[in-house]
């Protein structure tokens, strides 16, 4: 029998009508999609997306970043990958349904590699493990809970607060979610000081963030997971997930990345993000289809 469909949080007084509209006619979607097999659920979003999302006025921006990102591409490519962009999103979008039904360890719709790095880094203490907005980003976070492993997982909340209650039970066990936020360093902090993990979406741009070059250009980013990597001396992780073909992916665990450790904290800090932007780049120049290039990520 297929889920029930999804019903939002009961309103708080102060929570406006738009956002209970939004609401309820997200909770119906999310039902509907709940009746139909995953792969149709998945194919269904990307033609959705390929069909909607490049006549959407937040294209330009997309357009604008590739052409920046691959100044060597013609037009017809840019808008290849924008379909492909497209495609991948409203599969993203459509999978949600879905999630708590992907075993990322059982075999089938998720190849595992480099698991040994993990249990490496787990034995030696903390971890941190950092993903992109690429592929299905969720499978990255469903991974650590069903790895039984105590991971806290920083995120950036919808701005429905109905509807991101909504896609938090849609994610299932997948440990501690922070939302980024006033409260976010202390609630990480905690959960590497009670010996607990973190899994973060490092690709975002933070406005008083810190100047890192990401595809040649100085992007803001936010220091916290090199900030918080080096106060706790946690092994760093890349995380990478593929799509590789409908709704069935990859997961990467790759080796950590070497700690700074040069006595000077802000050129540390520094010098690992570096490092971070860099692997996100090589992944995204590899599949550039599958990353959120509508995204502001720089200042120009």
């Amino acid at each position: 029998m297929p889920d029930a469909p999804l019903q939002p949080d009961p309103p708080s007084p102060d929570i406006a009508w738009r956002s209970r509209v939004e609401a309820w006619l997200a909770a119906l979607l999310i039902g509907a999609l709940g009746l139909l097999p995953l792969d149709w659920a998945s194919a269904l979003g990307g033609l959705t997306g390929r069909l909607i999302g490049p006549r959407l006025g937040i294209t330009k921006r997309a357009r604008i970043n590739l052409r920046a990102a691959f100044p060597e591409l013609t037009a017809p490519e840019i808008e290849t990958i924008i379909r492909g962009m497209w495609d991948n999103l409203g599969r993203v979008a459509y999978e949600y349904p879905h999630l708590k039904k992907i075993k990322v360890f059982a075999g089938g719709r998720v190849e595992v590699r480099g698991l040994d790095h993990l249990k490496n880094a787990l034995a030696a203490g903390r971890v941190i493990m950092f993903s992109g907005h690429l592929g299905n980003w969720e499978i990255a976070a469903l991974a650590g809970g069903q790895y039984g492993i105590d991971v806290a997982q920083i995120y950036r909340a919808a701005n429905n607060p109905l509807v991101d209650a909504m896609l938090a039970r849609l994610r299932g066990d997948a440990g501690e979610l922070i939302p980024k936020g006033a409260v976010a360093s202390r609630r990480a902090v905690a959960a590497l000081r009670r010996g607990g993990h973190l899994s973060l979406l490092a690709d975002q741009k933070l406005n008083d963030g810190i100047a890192v070059p990401f595809f040649g250009r100085e992007a803001m980013t936010a220091p916290a997971l090199a900030m918080l990597a080096l106060r706790f001396d946690c092994d760093v992780l890349p995380v990478r997930v593929e799509r590789l073909h409908g709704a069935h992916f990859r997961l990467t665990v790759y080796p950590k990345l070497p700690l700074p450790d040069s006595g000077d904290r802000t050129a540390d800090t520094l010098a690992l993000m570096a490092a971070v932007n860099q692997t996100l780049e090589t992944w995204i120049r590899e599949r550039p289809e599958q990353w959120f290039w509508l995204h502001r990520r720089w200042p120009d």
